[in-house]
């Protein structure tokens, strides 16, 4: 079959060519238009349901909306796990599903469920939702607005009624959040003494309250030849206007809601706040579509943002267009590939030249970098999957290899060539460059398929493994046997047409010879010590597996990405402004003092405290994270030592526990298993006095363990499966490595508590 595949490539070398054209043409084409993603698709099928109780305190959540919500939900099939968090005001289930459902199926058994449960739920309590199906990745950009001129309420209504709305009509936009700034709302503060002195109930006020804000159908009137359609207006919309609104007509006057209550427009309570470059400022989060191009929407959105620059500046504000932008992620692996692409051609341009002293054998050898590498891609889009930076680096891997079949072909075919035209009766051209390939395509092609045959564990791996590295594999194999394809067709046909005249000319290279004469005489020394030879290669190879013991080992390696992700808290009962207070300070503290080789490093400091309303994180005041992005030109050698100097600003902190990460790292952490640290225990118990107690002795223990640790834990539901339905508590430590600031406190906060050791 071989030989019929070459034979076929070399008779009719002009249609193999002008195919390796076409396909080369749509590669390019396919590569441009391909989906690019920061990591595959590495979260099993999963689903997230908030409900907002407001005014609930966490027992109150966990007892009447997360429970009954739980029980209703344990039905839905290809249930693997459930897992919940009960927090002051929300209730936060994340329903596992099964390897290989389908979710969208899923979440439409989920939709049917919580529409029968919503009815069940408490007076107040809104209906559940499902967030948006997101990435793995879920963040697509975070930006910041700040304002030297616009209050907080200002800027915070431009976020929500003039921002928002655009950025959300951005294709391959799953949501947009804002955090931060001020919120208005019209509050209505009782003066409880008023009441009492004017014989009104709290109800009442309630009551006029929804009338004056509330509309009203009023429905229409039929004459006998037109219908006129009422419409109700004279709603109260500012704070005078409700003031005035009466609750009751006396005898003597009315009474009115400015008479019980200062009506005034005012913030509504904050779940959570944010700053920007130190500053108090909003934030805007956008996550992306499950699916999405990440690289095509986060250019649709900055284009959506370049439109309304002229907005920004009329309004007086500040705009921080790159907080957080994964897609950088991708573009700097792109980056790398290219460039690796552009030198393993010049390498092999330089290598054949020297060796062959020839340009077009170098041409014919390079053609099979562009052709293997794209030829993979189409394949790879064909089968649905997305060039990320775990498929890209297998095509970063195979580039050293891809060549390798054209050039022991290319060679071959070469000296075949220079000896055939030597002959006293030289064979034609075709039947030459024919055998000269056939020479060689057997050792070829078993070189090639043991190569592969290294990738098939990683290509039959599960769980986790599987879903992050088979892409890899998947990548480097397709590259591989599509590079044996170009040496079996693509690299016979260039050859029979570019090497014949320019062989016939050709003589051994200088270098050549003098590597010849330099072989044969090692070669010979080497023959008469073969037993000191076959014990140092010995020793050599137990020399490895020794040292190969003492290696550690790591599930990803340690991303250097640009970007740090700061986990910052405090003991539990922090308020909001004492965190937004510390975060401004630490903020300011790493603009300035973060340096390398005397230069500030940090571009940007995003800070977040506590949660946003039905956020993706529940976190209480006394928590907050910060995202550190920083300058584009500061090399991976340098961005360890930046991490190391962050660990040392936030050690200078008293009170507070931290950890440094990643945010490729954390992000991968938070979604598989809600939890950011490397080693997690889990305490089961129906008794939470018990529960209170133990993680005491676990610190114990971990204090003794060599080695900077951080250690804290809380408390949330035990996750339940298709065969543990039951409703005990969870206690969950996190343990992760890195300095850290140690509290001492340990205050109750209900079913969500933390505790910090």
């Amino acid at each position: 079959m071989l030989q019929q595949l070459v034979s076929l490539s070399v008779r009719h070398r002009g249609v193999v060519l002008a195919l390796a054209l076409a396909v080369l043409g749509y590669g390019f084409y396919s590569a441009a238009n391909a989906k690019l993603d920061v990591f595959p698709d590495f979260v099993q099928p999963q689903a997230v349901i908030q409900t907002e109780a407001p005014g609930l305190s966490p027992e109150q959540v966990e007892s009447l909306v997360t429970r009954p919500i739980e029980g209703a939900l344990g039905g839905v099939s290809s249930l693997e796990s459930i897992r919940s968090q009960s927090i002051q005001g929300l209730s936060i289930i994340t329903i596992v599903f099964n390897e290989g459902t389908d979710i969208f199926t899923s979440r439409q058994m989920l939709t049917e469920q919580l529409s029968a449960v919503a009815g069940d739920l408490p007076d107040g309590v809104k209906a559940p939702k499902l967030t948006p199906l997101t990435s793995a990745t879920m963040d697509l950009l975070k930006i910041g607005l700040v304002s030297s001129r616009r209050t907080p309420m200002e800027l915070r209504n431009f976020a929500d009624w003039t921002l928002r709305p655009r950025l959300q009509a951005v294709p391959g936009i799953a949501s947009v959040g804002a955090m931060g700034g001020d919120v208005r709302q019209l509050q209505i503060r009782i003066k409880p003494e008023r009441l009492v002195a004017l014989g009104i109930s709290l109800s009442d006020v309630i009551a006029a309250s929804k009338n004056a804000t509330g509309t009203m159908g009023a429905g229409f009137i039929e004459t006998d030849n037109q219908r006129v359609i009422l419409q109700s207006e004279g709603q109260s919309l500012t704070a005078d206007a409700l003031g005035k609104v009466v609750i009751t007509t006396g005898v003597g006057a009315n009474v009115r809601l400015c008479d019980v209550a200062d009506v005034v427009v005012a913030p509504e309570p904050k779940f959570g706040d944010a700053s920007i470059q130190g500053r108090p400022g909003v934030l805007v989060k956008m996550l992306s579509q499950y699916g999405a191009n990440t690289m095509e929407v986060t250019e649709a959105v900055e284009a959506a943002l370049e439109e309304l620059k002229p907005v920004f500046e009329g309004e007086g504000i500040e705009l921080y267009p790159r907080l957080h932008r994964p897609a950088t992620f991708i573009e700097t692996a792109l980056e790398h590939v290219s460039r690796s692409l552009y030198v393993g051609a010049a390498l092999v341009v330089v290598v054949l030249f020297l060796f062959l002293f020839n340009l077009r054998a170098a041409l014919i050898s390079i053609t099979a970098i562009p052709l293997s590498l794209l030829v993979a891609i189409i394949i790879l889009e064909r089968l649905g999957m997305t060039l990320n930076t775990i498929t890209i680096g297998g095509l970063a891997i195979a580039i050293g290899e891809v060549v390798d079949d054209a050039i022991i072909d290319v060679e071959n075919i070469f000296r075949r060539l220079r000896i055939n035209s030597e002959s006293a009766s030289p064979e034609p051209v075709w039947i030459v460059v024919l055998n000269a390939s056939l020479e060689v395509r057997t050792a070829v092609v078993y070189a090639t398929f043991l190569v592969v045959l290294v990738f098939v564990p990683v290509l039959t791996m599960s769980g986790l493994q599987g879903r992050m590295f088979a892409p890899l594999g998947t990548a480097y194999v397709l590259a591989i046997l599509a590079s044996l394809l170009v040496a079996l067709t693509v690299t016979p046909a260039m050859s029979c047409v570019l090497l014949p005249s320019v062989a016939a000319r050709a003589k051994e290279s200088i270098l050549i010879r003098g590597l010849k004469s330099l072989y044969v005489a090692t070669l010979s020394i080497l023959l008469r010590h073969t037993k000191a030879i076959i014990a140092s290669v010995l020793a050599f190879c137990i020399g490895a597996v020794v040292l190969l013991t003492h290696f550690g080992e790591e599930f990803l390696p340690e991303f250097r990405e640009g970007h740090f992700v700061l986990q910052v808290n405090a003991v539990p009962g922090t308020s909001l402004k004492e965190m937004m207070r510390l975060g401004m300070l630490i903020s300011k503290d790493l603009l300035t003092n973060i340096k390398v080789n005397g230069r500030p490093v940090i571009d940007t400091v995003e800070h977040q405290v506590g949660r946003a309303e039905l956020g993706e994180d529940p976190w209480g005041p006394h928590r907050s994270e910060f995202h550190v992005e920083l300058k584009p030109d500061i090399p991976g050698a340098d961005q360890a030592d930046v991490q190391g100097q962050i660990r040392d600003c936030l050690g200078s902190y008293p009170g507070i526990t931290f950890e440094v990460l990643t945010f490729l790292g954390d992000r991968i952490g938070e979604t598989l298993t809600g939890e950011t640290s490397a080693v997690v225990v889990n305490l089961f118990s129906d008794d939470l006095d018990q529960l209170d107690r133990k993680p005491n002795d676990i610190a114990a223990i971990v204090a003794a363990v060599p080695g900077p640790l951080t250690f804290g834990w809380h408390r949330r539901r035990r996750a339940a499966s298709l065969d543990d339905t039951s409703a005990g508590s969870i206690g969950v430590a996190r343990i992760s490595t890195g300095r850290s600031a140690v509290g001492d406190s340990n205050i109750d906060s209900g079913i969500a508590r933390r505790a910090d050791f």
